[in-house]
């Protein structure tokens, strides 16, 4: 069931008559529960016409460097195989997509695309919508209910939030039924990059080579799904027990496939309600604060900086600005973790050489980043770009909305303390509280 509130036409071109429909994959790089590609079998097969996808393969993606592109791309060699599998012709260009779309759409009958929240997506959807000649279908597949539909306008906090998309729910935890193109394209005449060989497709392309692939978490929807079994065989149960502490290894490992698309959010949550264990802590996670976060990118234009904040957390932070701060470091400290603290320094050495944080050290360690910063504006710009280089989730509403949340976002004021103003505290003292602080530092150091 694709419901109509994930459509959404981003212009007022005509279906015209061509030679395919094209589904511009970007945002939702996977062939199974993925109501934007099932859109386009459906309107293609209604058509008698043969089904196109394309994918533009950008070397100048913001922050992105050669863990993220590794990542992306073992995901990308599965997807192309399962549609050629279903008789469908895959494309990839080396080529800004929003610039390549518009070419190969001068062919099509109409073009259909999926969803992205961070400004980039949403240029290049303009700039689409703008320059092509047929109609431009938007479907929504990445986010359980529809940005819109779960909200009309940024939230305050989950509080605000969660009574509206809970009672939305109903409505779109249906399971969606997929159907095969009834024409082959595989033969279509269209020049593609061969990304059989990541690094000679690594090769090809300028972009920042200083981080390395992690040898922790492979891409692909088929790793996903290995993962989100295990999850729920042996995790789930204890999840909402034991999710803030990292030495519990009870977390789904689900953000890096999310943040790529490559397994649906509902997928995972129906999954998860099929299961015989309680889940409520964990759908929470998924579709409540994962949701939430979308709606903060979707309705505020400065997700990605301190702007953003809520003006009661800007003012308490500068008005506390000039406090005196028992140590201060700079980027370079932080980013080699030199800092005195040996669980800050653990959790960003995770993150270095893993490309994941466990998510309760990342609140930890964003709050350090402003207590150890000279001034708050200062300090979210390198929480972003540390999170942003090294996080295979990263650059995404998500990861931007968990740095905020350091800052104050969706969250109350708190009593008033130094530096923190009316933020919300952390300190040693409460990791060693929540789990054996030392034994993550002794297990971080054995992560080859």
């Amino acid at each position: 069931m694709i419901q109509k509130e994930r459509i959404k036409a981003l212009n007022n071109n005509p279906v015209v008559s061509g030679k395919h429909v094209i589904y511009w994959m970007q945002a939702s790089q996977r062939t199974e529960c993925n109501h934007a590609l099932q859109y386009a079998v459906r309107q293609a097969n209604e058509k008698n016409s043969p089904i196109i996808v394309y994918f533009g393969l950008t070397d100048s993606y913001p922050e992105a460097n050669r863990r993220h592109y590794y990542f992306m791309l073992e995901g990308l060699k599965e997807v192309a195989e399962s549609l050629a599998e279903q008789g469908i012709k895959m494309v990839i260009e080396r080529q800004s997509p929003d610039r390549g779309i518009v070419l190969i759409a001068k062919q099509a009958s109409m073009v259909i695309c999926d969803r992205g929240y961070l400004k980039i997506q949403r240029q290049w959807r303009d700039y689409v919508a703008k320059n092509i000649k047929c109609a431009l279908i938007q479907v929504e597949t990445d986010i359980v209910v529809p940005v819109e539909e779960a909200s009309s306008k940024q939230e305050y906090a989950a509080a605000t939030f969660r009574p509206k998309i809970m009672k939305e729910l109903p409505k779109y935890f249906k399971k969606l039924d997929e159907q095969k193109p009834k024409i082959d394209s595989i033969e279509y005449d269209y020049p593609s990059i061969n990304i059989s060989s990541i690094e000679n497709t690594l090769s090809g392309l300028k972009i920042d080579e200083t981080v390395t692939e992690t040898p922790v978490f492979h891409g692909g929807t088929l790793y996903a799904k290995q993962h989100l079994r295990q999850f729920i065989d042996h995790k789930l149960a204890t999840y909402s027990k034991c999710r803030n502490d990292p030495n519990a290894n009870c977390l789904s490992n689900m953000s890096p496939y999310l943040h790529f698309g490559q397994i649906s959010p509902l997928y995972i949550a129906l999954q998860v309600l099929n299961s015989t264990t309680l889940s409520e802590g964990y759908l929470e996670e998924l579709v409540v604060r994962r949701e939430l976060s979308v709606n903060y990118a979707f309705y505020n234009e400065d997700y990605d900086s301190f702007s953003g904040l809520p003006e009661w957390a800007k003012n308490s932070l500068h008005k506390h600005q000039k406090d005196m701060r028992e140590y201060v470091y700079g980027l370079e400290d932080f980013e080699t973790a030199n800092t005195h603290d040996p669980y800050w320094n653990a959790a960003q050495i995770e993150m270095v050489k893993t490309g994941k944080m466990h998510g309760y050290m990342r609140m930890y360690w964003g709050k350090k980043i402003l207590e150890w910063s000279n001034a708050p504006e200062e300090a979210i710009k390198i929480a972003l770009y540390l999170n942003n280089k090294y996080e295979i989730d990263g650059r995404d509403a998500n990861g931007y909305t968990g740095v905020a949340w350091c800052f104050g976002k969706h969250d109350r004021p708190w009593a008033e303390r130094p530096i923190f103003g009316n933020i919300r505290y952390m300190n040693a003292n409460g990791l060693k509280r929540k789990f054996n602080a030392d034994a993550y530092v002794e297990r971080i150091k054995h992560i080859s």
